[in-house]
């Protein structure tokens, strides 16, 4: 189950044009934002990726706006944001801090996400896929991410399973604060 003590959110490409391209992509950045500005309100870190920004785009400016200024955001051209030296020592560091749940989404479901996910998981971490805030171009490719993302070991949740396991209780401090962000 998560905890917010334990937790890092993780965003991968949420991108101008990679949105674009997906059907869903509009609702899946919605869904991240919210996502975002939980873990502003809960005070989980947030690590974003922009695969390529010069050809894809940056953050799109709704998830940008919600992300906490100390977010920290990097580049990268691996498909595995893991294999960007900058990334993985952000998560290694957050790992020092005794961090040790991913929750994670994105852009595209079957290849930055899966790998991500599938990497950050043989480093111990374990990995909960928020399936609302992932998306590929085709539901096909979608499907066999979130598939094979299960059979590795990844937890497949959704945005109110995940903040309501963060929350715990109504009785937690910022329960009215994060319910509002669903409603």
């Amino acid at each position: 189950m998560l905890n917010i003590e334990d937790s890092v959110l993780v965003i991968i490409d949420i991108q101008d044009r990679l949105v674009l391209a997906s059907k869903y992509g509009t609702e899946v950045a919605e869904n991240m934002t919210k996502m975002a500005k939980a873990a502003n309100i809960l005070s989980i870190p947030t690590v974003i990726t922009e695969q390529y920004p010069k050809g894809l785009g940056n953050t799109v400016p709704m998830l940008k706006v919600a992300i906490s200024p100390d977010s920290f955001v990097t580049e990268k051209s691996a498909f595995s944001a893991m294999l960007e030296p900058e990334f993985a020592q952000k998560i290694q560091d957050l790992k020092a801090q005794g961090k040790k749940q991913i929750i994670i989404g994105g852009i595209e479901t079957h290849i930055c996400v899966l790998q991500t996910a599938t990497d950050l998981m043989k480093e111990g971490f374990e990995v909960y896929v928020v399936k609302d805030t992932c998306a590929s171009r085709h539901k096909d490719e979608y499907k066999a991410g979130l598939e094979l993302l299960k059979q590795y070991g990844a937890k497949i949740t959704c945005v109110e399973i995940a903040l309501f396991e963060l929350l715990k209780t109504s009785k937690h401090p910022n329960f009215k604060e994060v319910q509002a962000l669903i409603k």
